[in-house]
């Protein structure tokens, strides 16, 4: 391969963002880069975050992924290439690892094959992948989205506010955390519910005030925070704190939201976290892999 190498990169999502199940998702400033390279003994090579997990054969999400792309498109020649994949974002911890993997075969394939297609195409063929939009549409946009009948909607999140991870050693399968779900809930929890997804979301671009108070769920959160003591121990420490607190997407990593430039909030994150949990301060991030950016230069460390 000769010029510049076609890549891109993806950054991490949380879902849900407490009372906006299967709604709400944020870009955060951590994601994966996935870059295009001449073909070598391995399709898949990669670095970083669960390289020695993952496969690198053709069987690998990314790769599937851009093939998806191109049966979509109608784009049948694939060049025979490699993709160097590096991630920063922890396997099953409810970051959007596998969201941003789909994600980047998807978009790489728009930039590789030519073939087009919207944002909101692109939402929708990842979709297929991850079986929410509430992850892929965040990778692809960036910023805060509200998803409603599979279309997104991209807000600016207010840059008085930020978002702090933390992620235990351990993991949970979306599909289990998805398998412990009520069926049902009384009518008046489901209307306080959207009560406060109104308030999470007003507050988070910045229309009104944040108020903490406001990030609580019945719809998901309650079985899942009882499955996963720690992740519920964090949580209910958290909001005793003042400190607006949820599961990220189907956990177990625990999102926090400060105010900006706030480092007293993120030392009490600190201090409630303890030794089990990586706390790590982010920002929002506002630039999706949508953005039609082709990377020059070799993957940065």
């Amino acid at each position: 391969m000769s010029g510049r190498p076609v890549a891109v990169e993806v950054p991490a999502t949380s879902a849900n963002l407490g009372p906006g199940f299967d709604a709400f998702g944020v870009a955060l400033s951590v994601g994966l880069r996935a870059t295009v390279v001449a073909r070598q003994e391995r399709r898949i090579i990669p670095s970083g975050e669960g390289a020695d997990e993952v496969s690198t054969g053709d069987d690998n999400l990314v790769w599937r992924a851009l093939l998806a792309y191109s049966a979509w498109s109608g784009e049948t020649y694939i060049p025979d290439v490699s993709v160097a994949v590096h991630s920063d974002i922890p396997l099953e911890r409810g970051m959007g690892s596998s969201s941003a993997a789909a994600v980047a075969g998807i978009t790489l394939g728009r930039f590789l094959l030519g073939g087009g297609g919207t944002n909101q195409a692109l939402i929708d063929l990842a979709t297929e992948f991850d079986g929410h939009p509430d992850n892929v549409a965040p990778a692809i946009l960036g910023g805060l989205v509200v998803c409603v009948d599979g279309v997104a909607h991209r807000l600016e999140p207010s840059p008085a506010l930020r978002p702090v991870i933390c992620v235990p050693r351990a993991r949970q399968s979306t599909k289990e955390a998805r398998g412990i779900l009520p069926a049902a809930l009384p009518l008046a929890a489901a209307a306080a519910n959207g009560a406060r997804a109104a308030v999470v979301l007003a507050g988070l671009a910045g229309a009104m005030p944040w108020d903490p108070r406001a990030m609580v769920d019945v719809l998901h959160e309650p079985v899942r925070l009882q499955a996963m003591a720690p992740s519920g121990h964090l949580v209910a420490e958290l909001r005793a704190r003042g400190i607006g607190a949820c599961l990220s997407g189907a956990g177990p990593s625990v999102l926090a939201v400060v105010g900006a430039g706030d480092e007293q909030a993120v030392d009490a994150v600190r201090a409630a976290a303890g030794d089990f949990w990586s706390v790590r301060p982010l920002e929002w991030q506002l630039e999706g892999a949508g953005s039609d950016r082709f990377l020059p230069g070799p993957p940065r460390d």
